[in-house]
């Protein structure tokens, strides 16, 4: 199978994407007071692949009190057999 390449976005293009990422945190996250229901958003990847830069963009514009981030240590060995969401 032939792996896809894309170009990386254009800055507006990246900010006019952002802007509507921010739209549906918001909506989400009025979703979440109106129904106390609970969200994990789980970002799993290799040292410096940005994900911390994607969760700071992403969480920008919602409440600290509603949205929580938590950064996990690395799995043990016997969690590396597992599942991530088992951890």
């Amino acid at each position: 199978m032939d792996a896809v390449i894309k170009k990386p976005l254009k800055r507006k293009a990246y900010d006019r994407e952002l802007k509507k990422l921010h739209a549906e945190m918001v909506k989400l996250q009025l979703w979440v007071q109106h129904t106390g229901a609970k969200v994990c958003i789980v970002f799993e990847g290799r040292d410096g692949a940005g994900k911390g830069g994607v969760i700071k963009a992403l969480v920008d514009r919602v409440s600290p009190r509603i949205f929580r981030v938590i950064a996990l240590p690395p799995p043990t060995e016997r969690e590396k057999s597992q599942m991530f969401v088992q951890r």
